[in-house]
């Protein structure tokens, strides 16, 4: 299958846009190639992965700066993943000068691209929010999982230079779940298992927890599969974000299908295979993942994926008259904050104890060493702060690790 390119595409290519445009298109080109793709498609957005210096390294600002260096603009609405700082505040979470310094570069050469730095894991919360149908290219694995499976936008994962790229030419290859056919479940799903909603808590854990589980089972099998979950009663945003980084993180699901919430679930025929997940599973799973005692916690965080501001205002509710005394940080979008600061809710939840950092999470920020035991209520979370910060894990509901928060300050009040 030969690939065809419009002729901006080939004047691209041949460099008569410039060093970026044509590295660009170079990127994209060979990608093509190794899937096959045929054409290039045109994208309305782009989310960029790969901007925490503690990511990058010195390389990859190099290369970052070249781009900017060589004339590279975002011909479509782009925004980043989350940073290795706040921006606004990185002092008061203890990061080296240094190192902000260089994260500052990063962002400074993306902004020279007329890229947002909005820095967010979370971005259709942030103002880049496609609609159904429409091709983006996006790059970090939980908002793909979601603009896949939960609008219905069409991304593949696109690693940190193919979506820049993406962004500078405007376009990207029509491969893999650009493609209807390629979109088609093939393995159900029956959920039998059920969360507790009988209080105010969002069960953003138990869907956690549950995405482990089917994301183990479908990395233990041959091939890559595409899930249609069955017999869910439902699920909110923040519970959807949640399932999504999870199921992403142990299964490397860009797409699944879930009854009454994808908006192709009813396009394809139901698969003949079937996986049980059977009642009591999934609390099974999340007490596994309580292998820590809270005695042990020295560092709570919450918002991986970033917090929407209805968790937030939850949080605040919770928190309100309270002191909190481990260290403890809320992390989401800085719009997100911008809201919260409006609200009221940052005062209140400050007055606390507890810390925000706005624009970056506890994945990619340079905390190693630093604390030994984290408590959160995210089953990418504990993936990650496991595997990339040797942290302990005490992961636990959203209320759960608020009562832990509380009980701290109240057990000290009364001793």
């Amino acid at each position: 299958m030969s690939l065809e390119l419009t002729q901006i595409e080939q004047n691209m290519l041949a460099g008569e846009h410039g060093f970026a445009a044509r590295k660009s298109m170079e990127i994209l080109v060979a990608l093509a190639k190794i899937y096959a793709a045929d054409r290039m498609i045109p994208v309305s957005s782009v989310q960029v992965a790969g901007v925490s210096y503690d990511n990058l390294g010195d390389a990859g600002l190099e290369f970052i700066e070249t781009m900017a260096d060589g004339g590279g603009k975002a011909r479509v609405l782009t925004t980043l993943n989350p940073a290795g700082i706040d921006i606004q505040d990185w002092q008061r979470l203890g990061v080296d000068e240094q190192f902000a310094k260089k994260q500052k570069q990063i962002l400074t050469a993306f902004a020279r691209m007329n890229v947002i730095t909005t820095c967010t894991c979370t971005p259709y919360l942030a103002g880049n929010l496609p609609h159904y149908g429409e091709h983006i290219a996006w790059a970090e694995s939980s908002a793909v999982c979601y603009a896949n499976s939960v609008i219905g936008a069409k991304t593949n994962r696109e690693g940190g230079p193919s979506a820049l790229a993406s962004a500078i030419t405007g376009v990207t290859p029509q491969y893999g779940l650009h493609l209807t056919h390629h979109r088609k479940p093939d393995l159900c799903v029956e959920v039998t298992d059920k969360p507790d909603h009988s209080s105010e808590q969002l069960a953003t854990s138990w869907f956690g927890a549950l995405g482990k589980i089917i994301g183990q089972e479908l990395e233990r099998k041959a091939a890559k599969h595409i899930p249609l979950i069955r017999g869910l009663p439902g699920a909110s945003l923040e519970e959807l974000k949640s399932f999504c980084a999870s199921i992403a993180t142990y299964g490397g699901v860009g797409l699944f299908h879930m009854e009454g919430i994808t908006p192709e679930a009813d396009l394809f025929e139901h698969p003949p295979d079937i996986l049980r997940i059977e009642a009591g599973a999934v609390d099974q799973m999340a007490e596994a993942m309580r292998q820590i005692t809270s005695t042990e916690v020295d560092f709570i965080n919450l918002g991986c994926p970033h917090l929407s501001i209805k968790e937030i205002a939850y949080i605040a509710h919770r928190l309100e008259g309270h002191s909190v005394n481990r260290e403890f940080w809320i992390t989401t979008a800085r719009t997100t904050k911008q809201i919260s600061d409006m609200m009221g809710y940052t005062q209140i939840i400050e007055r606390s104890g507890v810390k925000f950092a706005a624009d970056t999470c506890c994945i990619v920020a340079p905390i190693k060493g630093k604390y030994h035991t984290l408590a959160t209520d995210s089953a990418k979370a504990c993936y990650y702060g496991y595997a990339k910060n040797a942290f302990d894990i005490y992961f636990n509901s959203l209320d759960d690790i608020l009562n832990l928060a509380i009980q701290d300050a109240n057990r000290e009040q009364s001793a």
